[in-house]
């Protein structure tokens, strides 16, 4: 069995909930990537914010990113992972809300992120875009 520990990215990097959304896209332009954590005082991770969210929940409404939080734009309950479960959980997850950057939770605790790259490195050969359909796949839900 392979854990989301052992092949996730170590160290994420958090966008604090009291940084503004121009802080934010500074930091996603610097890192080149379309998304961060946010995590609050604590370290705990309050949801996620990319850098879509900027432009449809921000600039699009009218608002200025200089004076909009990260918190602002925190919604609901993050989905996320268990640093100790198995990687097929991951997948699952994954699959089922539609996502490619999964946050790794040690209890409370940001520890990593998996990403959809994460997963394909530890495949064995030629089983990348299998991986990349079985994600991008709606999820049937059955009534």
């Amino acid at each position: 069995m392979t854990t989301a520990r052992e092949i996730m990215t170590g160290d994420a990097d958090c966008v604090g909930e009291n940084e503004t959304l121009t802080e934010v896209a500074r930091k996603l332009r610097d890192l080149n990537i379309g998304s961060m954590p946010i995590c609050g005082e604590d370290r705990r991770l309050k949801g996620m914010l990319t850098d879509r969210d900027i432009v449809v929940a921000c600039i699009a409404q009218g608002d200025d990113p200089s004076t909009v939080t990260a918190g602002d734009l925190a919604q609901g309950k993050p989905v996320t992972i268990g640093a100790d479960d198995d990687v097929s959980a991951a997948l699952a997850t994954m699959k089922e809300h539609q996502i490619r950057r999964l946050p790794v939770i040690d209890g409370h605790d940001l520890v990593g992120m998996l990403t959809q790259a994460d997963v394909a490195r530890s495949l064995p050969d030629g089983r990348t875009g299998d991986l990349l359909k079985y994600i991008s796949e709606p999820s049937v839900t059955r009534t």
